[in-house]
């Protein structure tokens, strides 16, 4: 999911020379190849996540489009007056993308689990929140992130999560996704918590149960349209995420 997210920003890149991608010592042997095509629009600050959201804030605030990358906690809760004051405060269009959703990184510890960031990012004004599921849902979240005139946080796996045989133009911004259709309940999943959905609706089915399965990629806008369809339509709703219930 994190090469799909590059190579993509590389691909917009090469059509637009004010986008820029910032990183605070980290994504080593995903960023170098933007790093090696724009390097005079690369910027490792080092292990200065409050100072990398800072200069990227400056950079769009002078008409630039910052991308900034790093480990979820570390670019959410460790910058998050930096992002609160001088991103979100003064709508600057800048992308923070996070990776390790939820226990990507369950070896490293409590300080590598990205579990609080999507309750603690919403709470921000003017701020999209994002969870894509896979490489192609990472496609469309960066692009439209890239086309807004504000700020967009992308929640990113470290793999490439569930496979997909939606097209990339049949995503629309703020809208929720179906992937699998059901008669009698609904999952609606955030994130690599797809994967576990689609899963679950499997092992249902052989039990006779039919259940339908959605991916949320845009917590804030929520799609407020379809998550009402899906109450009226079906008398049991799921949430399948991958975080702390609080603002969930």
């Amino acid at each position: 999911m994190r090469n799909a997210l590059i190579e993509s920003l590389c691909e917009l890149a090469e059509d637009d020379p004010d986008i820029w991608l910032l990183t605070a010592d980290l994504g080593y042997s995903v960023l170098e190849r933007f790093a090696e095509r724009f390097p005079e629009r690369f910027i490792n600050v080092g292990v200065a996540e409050q100072n990398m959201v800072g200069v990227a804030a400056g950079l769009a605030l002078s008409g630039k489009r910052v991308v900034i990358y790093s480990i979820i906690n570390f670019v959410t809760m460790r910058c998050l007056e930096q992002i609160r004051n001088d991103v979100c405060a003064h709508g600057a269009s800048v992308v923070i993308v996070g990776v390790g959703a939820g226990y990507s990184y369950g070896a490293q510890g409590y300080t590598h689990h990205g579990l609080e960031d999507i309750s603690v990012m919403q709470a921000l004004p003017g701020l999209d929140v994002t969870a894509p599921a896979n490489r192609i849902e990472s496609v469309a979240v960066l692009r439209a992130a890239m086309r807004r005139d504000g700020p967009t946080y992308i929640r990113l796996e470290k793999d490439a999560g569930v496979p997909s045989l939606m097209p990339l133009t049949g995503i629309k911004q703020g809208r929720m996704i179906c992937y699998r259709q059901g008669e009698q309940a609904a999952i609606v999943a955030v994130g690599g918590m797809l994967a576990e959905a689609l899963g679950a609706a499997q092992q249902l089915e052989a039990k006779g149960l039919s259940v339908a399965v959605w991916s949320c990629p845009w917590i804030v806008p929520f799609d407020k349209t379809t998550i009402a369809a899906l109450s009226q339509r079906y008398e049991v709703v799921l949430t399948a995420e991958e975080g702390v219930v609080s603002g969930g």
